[in-house]
């Protein structure tokens, strides 16, 4: 009987990997199933890739930092793999993109991936052969597609889907880039004025020979420490970042950590509502895939980074697990916006629950564009602001010595 070699996600959303007897690749998913494991890579003992004379092997090398198959790349060969594969096979598909792409990194893993579907492998399969260019969620729910018939289909959500990420990262970037630069723009000035301009009027202070103002005094020894001190500070800033990455690995700092992040008023809004409307539509295109629940929830389980989201996700499998419903095991996490936990129980009411998962997930992005522009609108005057009344501070304090001064001469 033939072996399986196999990697699969048990119910924790862990990584198991091992070795079973089956007929068939179908058996051996049939029993990884019964085992409630999640198969995200299957194959044949001892199989490799074949190499046809017109394809080239695998580039199996490490890519650079500016080739890498980034989440970019796969959002762009997922939209046009929906579109050819409507029209072409899926092998001349492969070998079409691959053939046309330009990056180097894109072109390995596609044409690797044409490779091993002309040897007999199942696209997702064949993907789960190319690293960590797919995730597994994305594998899984390809396969549900080829499972189903359905693959072009299910391409063309994923596009869909893999675009809206994307235009939400990228807006969220757009709108950070004027006022970090403004920021850092303005803490240049002040170190510039501290470190340069105080230090030069401050020695024609001393040949006066009075006390000086107190704000003068205190802007003094700010610059004095900062001239005196400020490589010692930037060492021990450093060190103290090294320090604070060391202790995220740790998994009761990084809870209390993500469980902070949570609670803080705008930063914990914006995360949840990102992690709502992420799960939402993602559940959303697998239940309309024909994709069971519990294996979305536990692939999606391990994509979110925030440990007391992932740790609610777990509570909802478990939840749905011992027959509860959707809503009721999102009501019970207690990490879901309102909007979210009412659309779910109509959706599940109705027998609608796909499509209401997707109005909710637009609904929630909606609301998370409208609160980072007016938040990002409301940041570039607060540091214009903040920036005036330290660099109005920092003048004062030159020209208080300097008013006092020629009071005294002129009285």
């Amino acid at each position: 009987m033939p072996a399986f070699d196999y990697d699969a996600l048990d119910e924790r959303g862990r990584t198991r990997n091992g070795r079973l007897d089956a007929a068939s690749p179908a058996d051996a998913r049939a029993v990884l199933q019964r085992r409630r494991l999640v198969p995200v890579r299957l194959e044949p003992v001892g199989s490799q890739p074949a190499r046809g004379g017109n394809d080239p092997a695998p580039d199996t090398r490490r890519a650079g930092v500016f080739d890498r198959f980034t989440t970019k790349d796969v959002a762009l060969v997922t939209r046009q793999l929906a579109t050819l594969v409507s029209a072409a096979p899926l092998e001349e598909a492969l070998r079409t993109i691959g053939a046309q792409a330009e990056k180097r990194a894109v072109r390995r893993v596609l044409m690797s991936t044409h490779a091993l579907v002309l040897e007999g492998f199942r696209l997702s399969d064949a993907m789960a052969r190319q690293g960590k260019a797919f995730p597994p969620l994305y594998r899984a729910m390809v396969a549900a597609g080829e499972g189903s018939g359905a693959l072009p289909d299910i391409l063309e959500r994923l596009a869909d889907l893999l675009e809206r990420e994307q235009q939400v990262r990228g807006k969220l970037v757009t709108a950070l880039v004027y006022p970090a630069a403004l920021a850092l723009t303005a803490v240049a000035v002040v170190i510039a004025l501290m470190a340069f301009v105080v230090p030069k009027v401050v020695e024609q202070f001393d040949s006066m020979g009075r006390e000086l103002p107190m704000l003068t005094r205190i802007v003094i020894g700010i610059s004095d420490l900062m001239a005196n001190w400020g490589v010692v500070a930037l060492v021990l800033l450093g060190l103290g970042g090294v320090a604070f990455t060391r202790m995220l690995r740790r998994p009761a700092f990084r809870l209390r950590f993500d469980a902070l992040v949570l609670k803080t008023p705008l930063l914990g809004r914006l995360v949840r509502d990102v992690h709502a409307a992420r799960m939402a539509r993602t559940l959303s295109i697998m239940l309309a895939s024909g994709l069971p629940m519990m294996e979305g929830l536990v692939i999606t389980a391990r994509t979110v980074h925030n440990r007391v989201l992932r740790a609610a996700t777990d509570t909802m499998v478990a939840s749905i697990r011992e027959g509860g419903s959707l809503s009721s095991a999102m009501r019970r996490a207690a990490v879901f916006p309102p909007t979210l936990l009412y659309m779910t129980g109509s959706g599940e009411n109705s027998g609608r629950l796909a499509p209401m998962l997707e109005r909710a997930a637009d609904y929630l992005e909606r609301e998370f564009n409208t609160f980072t522009s007016v938040a990002m609108s409301l940041l570039e005057p607060v540091i214009i602001v903040v920036l005036g009344g330290v660099v109005a501070v920092i003048v004062l304090a030159i020209l208080l010595p300097i008013l006092q001064f020629n009071s005294l001469v002129l009285g």
